[in-house]
Order: structure tokens, then sequence, then C-alpha cells
């Protein structure tokens, strides 16, 4: 990429990354923006249409003018995006440090007036009670209290699937009140497959599966992999010819089969009407038809989409029961957003979503006092991930979305999530309570030392139980395990009101 020069021509081949921005000057294919953009479908290019440095050249050749370089791409665009949300990034104080400062100070004046009181008082116990009090007293339980909690919960996190790697993570996951996912590989599994078959003229769905599978054999096309998956795969196919951005043809058993859109296939310039789709389109909702044809006869079609993960559904009425507002932000098409929100009953989405629409969204919320906790995947996720006050994304995403968040979610399970919030919130419940226990015993200790009741000897052993008692308490932590207490109250429904798309 460096002896790249604007105005030269690349040629860039199925399966290789487009290393610039520019224009198609020579092939038609389809280009994957998923990672960029969040748009599922891969976008058929051919002649003067703009392609994206950084997108995924899936079907056959293009020669590529190339119009912006280095600073000027979009994706140095997003790079920009992201610096400038890291550095407005709000730091959170560890409180618990700068109180065990302060208290070491005032420990030091306490135990000098008490030491000169008593040297007047009576000189002879003036020593082993300052003594006394400096051994009784129990700064390392206060300094203990936050790191010992923080630590166990987070080796506990680590072994449920999610990685913490920025220290203000579990603490403002606690406090977070709104949650906000991304779409495609983030709540959908990122890739199609075929939501439906409907087989015409007396044929069976495993019979037009596997003329399809046969057809799409050699292609990478996430359409081609869709229609092979769970397909026999027998049949072969000879003399293809692929059409990009229109479908494949080939010759099975001496009859001639062509396989992509209604047009297509029919070889007619008036689409069939696919099934269910009153207005003639060849797709319905957030569906895309592809039609199968023998002989220029349609004998099926297929429906294929970005199916949500499995867990989904079960996951986010698990972050709803905690109190989470959950809201869908992607850059999608409205159609696949308004059936993925549908489907998981999420009220709050949004479509069409550019990266600096999502960080404008997350921005508004948090104009608004609410705490924001963003999930996503993709290179367009990473200025969003480093703006929200909390971020997690999924450990198959980008590298550079992994390194804009605070949290990783090393498998693709949902339910992870909840787990987290549910750690996260008791992991304060414990540090509240180490707190409240090592000041509580320090105001009872340092009192009774001070007026000669403990015993250096019985000092020691407070101090260290008092120690003991804190990381005693930590521990519950190890063995977290979420509950139906844990796992929040349902929200009333009245709290969530459903909110139209556009930003």
């Amino acid at each position: 990429m460096a002896r790249l020069a604007v105005g030269d021509h690349v040629l860039v081949r199925p399966g290789e990354t487009l290393p610039a921005d520019g224009v198609v000057v020579e092939g038609d294919s389809a280009v994957s923006e998923a990672m960029l953009t969040g748009e599922s479908l891969p976008v058929s290019k051919s002649k003067d249409a703009k392609v994206v440095g950084g997108s995924l050249n899936q079907a056959s050749p293009l020669v590529v003018r190339v119009d912006r370089l280095g600073a000027d791409t979009r994706l140095a665009s997003i790079v920009r995006l992201l610096d400038r949300a890291q550095s407005e990034k709000p730091r959170i104080g560890q409180l618990a440090d700068r109180a065990a400062a302060w208290f070491v100070g005032l420990l030091l004046l306490i135990t000098v007036l008490v030491g000169l009181a008593w040297y007047v008082i009576d000189p002879s116990k003036a020593l082993w009670i300052v003594v006394s009090i400096l051994v009784v007293t129990c700064p390392c339980a206060l300094g203990l209290a936050t790191p010992a909690a923080l630590t166990t919960a987070t080796g506990r996190l680590t072994r449920l699937g999610l990685l913490t790697t920025r220290g203000h993570a579990l603490e403002t996951l606690a406090r977070a009140t709104d949650l906000v996912f991304d779409k495609t590989g983030t709540l959908t599994h990122g890739r199609l497959s075929v939501r439906r078959v409907v087989p015409l003229g007396g044929r069976s769905e495993a019979e037009v599966r596997a003329l399809a599978a046969a057809l799409e054999a050699g292609s990478e096309h996430p359409i081609a992999r869709a229609l092979r998956d769970a397909s026999d795969t027998s049949l072969r196919a000879s003399d293809v010819r692929n059409t990009p951005g229109r479908g494949v043809e080939g010759s099975i058993d001496g009859r001639s089969y062509r396989l992509g859109s209604p047009r297509f296939a029919a070889s007619s310039e008036t689409p069939p009407q696919a099934p269910a789709a009153g207005s003639g389109e060849y797709h319905e909702g957030h569906e895309s038809w592809v039609a199968l044809a023998a002989d220029n006869e349609l004998i099926a079609w297929f429906a294929l989409a970005d199916t949500p993960r499995a867990d989904a559904p079960a996951a986010l009425a698990a972050l709803q029961r905690q109190g989470l507002r959950v809201h869908l932000v992607s850059g999608d098409a409205e159609a696949a957003v308004r059936a993925t929100a549908l489907q998981l009953g999420i009220a709050e989405w949004h479509a069409g979503a550019l990266p600096e629409d999502k960080l404008a969204y997350v921005k508004s919320l948090q104009q608004q006092g609410r705490i924001v906790a963003m999930v996503g995947d993709g290179i367009n996720d990473a200025p969003v991930l480093a703006g929200a006050q909390v971020s997690i994304a999924m450990g198959e995403g980008a590298d550079v979305a992994q390194a804009a968040a605070d949290m990783v979610m090393l498998g693709s399970r949902l339910g992870t999530l909840s787990e987290g919030v549910a750690l996260a919130r008791k992991t304060q419940q414990i540090i509240r309570q180490n707190l409240g226990w090592a000041l509580g015993y320090n105001l009872i200790a340092i009192p009774a030392a001070a007026l000669g009741y403990v015993t250096p000897w019985i000092a020691g052993i407070g101090m260290s139980a008092s120690s003991l008692l804190v990381v005693l308490n930590a521990l519950r932590l190890s063995d977290f395990k979420q509950t139906a207490e844990t796992a929040g109250h349902p929200m009333h429904a009245s709290s969530i009101k459903p909110q139209a798309p556009g930003l």
C-alpha cells in the first residue's frame, strides 16, 4: 500500500481486501462491507461504483482506480473517531485508594496526639498505647476492600467468558442504565442462512437444495455458503458460469439450471413474484429471495437472511429484567433492523447508522444522564465502543473493536452479559461491605486502643483478623452464580416506549 498513489489502477482478486478507497473501472463483483458499515449482505459493485478500503472482494476480480490513500480513507476517518472518543472517555478514580492515603495521615496525627496526652497523664503507658494504636488500626483492610473484590470478580468473569481489559469496567457496568447493541455479528451470526425453501412443480425440498448446492459448489459468496449448508452435495454441475450481481448457471444431468435473482433465473425482464411478496418484489422484509430455474422454468424459491443468535431472546429478556434499557443501532438496512428488533423484543432501534451516527446516539443518551454500555464487533463500532462509559467487544470481531473495548466476550454466548451485570453489581455490594467493615472496625478499635483497653498482642490479632475478613468476603465472588435474585426484576412495561427509526 505504501507504493500506491492516487490514480493508480489496482487488481483486487476474489478473497482479497481492497487496499484503498476508489472507483471500479473494470469488473463486476460482490463486496462485503460488513466490518465497516454493518451491512450484512454483500454489495454488488460494477463499473463506476465506489469502493471502500478495508472491504472484502468476494466474487470476481475488480480493477479499482485509487482515489484516496492513508489518512484520507474511510477507515482512517473511523480510526480518528476512535481516538477522539477514547480521549473523551471519563476517568473513574479509585476512591478507596485515596481514602486509605488520607486515613494513614490522619492516623499518624491521632497517634502523636494520643502519645503526647498519655506522656502527660502516665508516661509508663504512653509507649505501648502508641504501639497498640499503630498495630490495631487497619489501613490494609481499607486498601484491600476494593482491589481484592475486583481481582476476584475479574477472575470469575474470565471463567464465565468475559475478559476485563480496563480497571473501571466492572464498576461502570454495575451502574449501567442502557445497553446498546450492534446487529450484524453481535445479535446475529453475521452470515446468511436459508430461512425458507419453497419447492415448485412437485419437486421436494431436498432435491432443490441439492441442485442449488451443486451450482454453488465452487463459490465462496455468502449466499453460496448458505445454500450449501446442510444440503446434499453429491450432485455435480458442469459448464458453471457466474454473473456477478445476478447469479450462476450450469448444467446438471444434461439440463440447464439458473440460480440467482428472479429476473436472471427466469431469463425475463419481468421478475416473477416471490411467495408471500404481495408487492411483486422478490424480497419480503429482511429476507432476500433467490430463485432456481430449470430450462427457464422456476422450480424453487429460497429465502435467506442473517439469523439472530439462538440465545439472543433469552439474553435480552434477562438484561431487561435487570432494569437495563436495550437499544439496537445498526448500519444495516431498515427492513433487516426492524425485523431483528421485533423478533428480539427491542423497542428502541435505529437503522442505517454510520460510525459517527452511532457515537452521536450514545452521546445523546449520556447527555440525558444515562450510563451506557455498548456491545459491538466491527471496525465501524470502534468509535462508539470507545465513547461509551463501558464497552464490550465480541471475541470473534475485529481487532480494532477489541482494542477499543473495556471488556471482550471470549465466546459467542450472549447470556454472559447478564451474568456479567449480575456479578458486577454483586461486586459493588461486596466492596461496600468491605469498606463498611474496615471503617466500622477502625472507628471502634482506634478509640479503644487510645483509651488503653487494647494491648499490643490483642491489636495484632485484631488487625490480622480484619484484613483476613475483607479477603474472605471478596473470595465469595470466586464461585458466584447468577440466581433469580441477582437477575433483577422485570421492568414495568410502560417504561419502554417504542421509538421511530432514524437519527
